[in-house]
């Protein structure tokens, strides 16, 4: 029988999801109490707490746990933990809760009644420590700073009980796969090692090098997108799931690869988010994580293959999925296919380099993509989309 990676710090899953039965009376006792909005990044939180994305965790993290994991990537315990998870509120909001009070979290954009938490510890924390630590930088430009300079000055920590898991599971039915699910797939076709694919991007001819190549060496590739928010101007996950599945039925071997999202919202954080979804994939069954160029990185704020190099800085223990490097990947028009610096012993003038960024440049300006940089299906849905939003834009704001 194959065998799976366990999941992290503990022998089964943990999801925080309470059972069907159970959720509507605990969602009839949480329209009496204190309500506690969440922002866009705290409500992914909850619901990758909710299908055990985030075990062994039970909560949202107190001020040890919280300032272990920025500092040394340990919680109090020692436990492996690269990304704080915390709830930040206004002062205000934090001096009006008891301690040991019993709070509903709401979803502050839609409104929605997502969980109920016990506050076990109010606590302020120093933002710029966790941005240099976390993020490896302070400047407010940084989205993934931005963010933490603009969030409350409090963080509540308690065990949370999920009652909804959200928008994601209902729009994407047959895409949101849960960790305790993804590994009965993998099982019934027999996968004991399983690459994870991480992107928030469509899938052009880098991405599905860098899949094919772990196909040759794993069992089969888990492609796991995020649904949660992204950056203005990346294409939405309704579209970019199309584009990958039309890659997938028309230039894989049936069987090899599964196609999956999770309700993550990128953080941008470079080396430290490689190790997180790293952990994160461990909970999900998988060995390895394909870590490429600029894993998780965003502008120039770290160095292309940082992602890379900080599993080599990991205790041992610290993880048991481990990263699949692959150099950077490029079409070559002297080998006339995909190729990376390892094999490629061609001068760069060959070289036709491909990356998301460029992609969406092209889509925007309605350029031809070359069958080089993408394959016509793929281009085909996606002009697609680019299309409505330009009939969508008034010629004179255009």
């Amino acid at each position: 029988m194959p065998q799976l990676v366990s999941p992290h710090g503990s022998k089964s899953v943990k999801p925080l999801l309470l059972p069907e039965a159970e959720r509507a009376a605990e969602r009839l006792r949480a329209e009496k109490l204190r309500k506690v909005p969440l922002d866009s990044r705290a409500v992914s939180d909850v619901l990758m707490l909710a299908m055990g994305a985030y075990t062994p965790l039970d909560g949202f993290m107190g001020h040890d746990d919280w300032r272990g994991s920025c500092q040394d990537m340990k919680l109090d315990g020692g436990l492996f933990w690269p990304i704080p998870i915390t709830l930040p509120v206004s002062k205000e909001l934090a001096d009006s809760i008891r301690a040991e009070e019993q709070v509903a979290l709401v979803d502050a954009e839609s409104g929605a009644l997502l969980a109920l938490m016990t506050v076990c510890e109010k606590y302020s924390i120093d933002k710029r420590f966790e941005a240099e630590h976390v993020y490896r930088t302070a400047d407010p430009k940084h989205p993934g700073v931005a963010k933490v300079f603009s969030q409350g000055d409090v963080n509540l920590a308690g065990p949370v009980m999920v009652i909804d898991e959200g928008e994601y599971v209902v729009k994407y039915p047959k895409l949101y796969i849960r960790p305790a699910e993804s590994r009965a797939k993998f099982l019934d076709r027999g996968w004991s090692k399983v690459a994870a694919f991480q992107t928030r991007n469509p899938m052009h001819r880098s991405h599905e090098y860098l899949v094919k190549i772990a196909i040759e060496v794993s069992d089969g590739v888990f492609i796991h997108q995020v649904l949660g928010k992204l950056k203005e101007g990346d294409i939405p996950a309704e579209v970019r799931t199309r584009a990958i599945q039309a890659m997938i039925d028309n230039y894989f071997r049936p069987g090899t690869v599964i196609q999956a999202g999770y309700p993550i919202e990128m953080r941008y954080a470079g080396p430290r988010e490689a190790l997180l979804h790293a952990l994160i994939r461990q909970n999900f069954g998988c060995s390895h994580l394909i870590v490429g160029r600029d894993h998780a990185g965003v502008g120039s704020y770290y160095g292309p293959f940082d992602s890379q190099h900080i599993f080599d800085q990991l205790w041992e223990g610290a993880l048991v999925t481990k990263p699949l490097k692959i150099d950077v990947t490029f079409y070559c028009r002297k080998c006339y296919g995909m190729a990376t610096a390892k094999t490629c012993p061609h001068d760069p003038k060959y070289h036709i380099s491909i990356s998301g960024t460029q992609q969406r440049e092209m889509l925007s300006t309605d350029a031809d993509i070359p069958p080089e940089f993408s394959r016509p299906e793929v281009v085909a849905i996606l002009k697609e989309y680019y299309a409505s939003l330009r009939s969508a834009v008034p010629h004179s704001a255009s």
